[in-house]
């Protein structure tokens, strides 16, 4: 009979709206948006005004050694694995008001209506505010134990030592490894989020059930020709990196045209010795592939390379390519894609299944627990920009739909004897 009350549960949105708006206000820019850099000092005041919204909706709050910043709303067996949430609060240096921040606030809107109803769950909640998520990923990287141990890697934007940014927010670089979580220290993570992307909006639903998050690989490709006069030199005589390079993105696009969720992007390019009268001698760009499947991503590279050599062959260049980055695809949980989609049907919601084509908290955290994505729309598909939106309707239902499925998950990974418990 509780568990019926506790499905007939709704957050209260105007109330998410307001954190939304009073958050955007710490960091915010003349044309709307929000700067709010990880470590910074706007930073720092927003996580003080989200400590205190996690204190006032019942949960205990705590920094591990990584800058994490921990709420914990108590179960009914403080022993279990908490089931948990969240995603950031720091932002790319022109932001809009919803990135990561939505997620952290619908979070402890979750708990304060739970808390509020006097309802505790079997599991504890943990509503997680990742450190800086946005440029290094040390918050999320150190609790799944994937942490580079060369500090050098985690400075600041403006080349602060991480060692002085974790001490400011209460983390500790000498003991970071103490941050790290086990498979068993969870039940699951579940990351509500804004798509940043046009395909629910396209498609006209109001949640998207996230399949996984895309592997990413990047290169630095480099084509090497000769550069000589651009007057003097004939035609037929010349071998021009830039040409080169412009049928290298041009059989990249083909690539990622393919069928499939597959994408290939060459996003930088660098000329020399890019003046007007010499002809181009060298060009290096960059070469970002994204898939859900590993096997995909590999097939997809050696096609791209086949293709290089063919160019290098008919352009008398020479093409290299070497590796950047290498994120693994990591997908989403089966159950609880369907306890996403159960939630949204039992809403009235509709809904569609699409992968997560941008990195978020969620993708090192499915390295060590069962983890789902909840998105929902970005207007226009735009984020990362002064002009990202998405409605005080669909925050709402995107946070309704994480309420009731953590509220399946708790019935999911429970003992047989436990049921979801009234506080008296």
């Amino acid at each position: 009979m509780v568990y019926q009350v506790a499905s007939t549960l709704a957050v209260n949105g105007d109330r998410l709206t307001a954190m939304i708006r009073q958050l955007a206000q710490l960091g915010a820019l003349p044309n709307g948006g929000v700067q709010r850099l990880a470590f910074s000092p706007e930073d720092c005041h927003a996580r003080s005004l989200v400590r205190r919204w996690m204190v006032e909706a019942g949960m205990t709050v705590t920094v591990d050694e990584a800058g994490n910043m921990i709420g914990r709303y108590p179960g009914r067996f403080q022993d279990a694995p908490p089931l948990v949430t969240g995603s950031h609060i720091d932002t790319v240096p022109n932001a809009g008001h919803y990135d990561g921040t939505y997620g952290v606030l619908a979070g402890i809107e979750t708990v304060k209506t739970l808390s509020e109803q006097g309802l505790r769950l079997d599991h504890p909640i943990e509503v997680i505010v990742f450190a800086d998520e946005e440029r290094t990923m040390v918050g999320c990287k150190a609790l799944a134990g994937k942490l580079l141990p060369d500090p050098e890697l985690y400075r600041s934007r403006d080349g602060e030592p991480i060692q002085d940014c974790l001490e400011r927010v209460g983390g500790n670089w000498d003991i970071i490894q103490h941050a790290r979580r086990t498979p068993e220290a969870m039940a699951a993570f579940v990351e509500l989020h804004v798509e940043q992307g046009p395909v629910l909006t396209s498609v006209n639903k109001q949640i998207g059930v996230v399949t996984g998050i895309v592997g990413q690989r990047r290169y630095w490709i480099t084509v090497e020709g000769q550069s000589s006069h651009a007057g003097t030199t004939p035609m037929s005589m010349r071998q021009d990196a830039l040409v080169a390079a412009s049928q290298v993105v041009l059989a990249i696009n083909r690539v990622g045209h393919q069928p499939g969720d597959q994408v290939a992007t060459v996003g930088r390019m660098d000329l020399h010795p890019n003046v007007p009268n010499s002809i181009p001698g060298r060009v290096e760009m960059s070469l970002d592939l994204r898939d859900l499947s590993s096997d995909r991503l590999d097939q997809l590279l050696a096609e791209i390379q086949q293709a290089m050599d063919d160019i290098a062959s008919a352009t008398g260049t020479r093409i290299s390519l070497a590796q950047r980055l290498d994120n693994d695809p990591a997908p989403a949980n089966s159950h609880i894609q369907h306890a996403i989609a159960q939630v949204c049907e039992d809403l009235h919601l509709s809904y569609c299944h699409l992968p997560s084509r941008a990195s978020h908290d969620a993708q090192e955290m499915s390295r060590i627990t069962d983890m789902g994505m909840i998105f929902v729309p970005s207007e226009g598909g735009i984020s990362h920009s002064e002009t990202e939106y998405t409605s005080p309707t669909d925050c709402a239902n995107g946070a309704n739909v994480l309420l009731h499925t953590l509220l399946q998950l708790d019935q999911h990974y429970r003992s047989p004897k436990s049921a979801v418990a009234v506080v008296r």
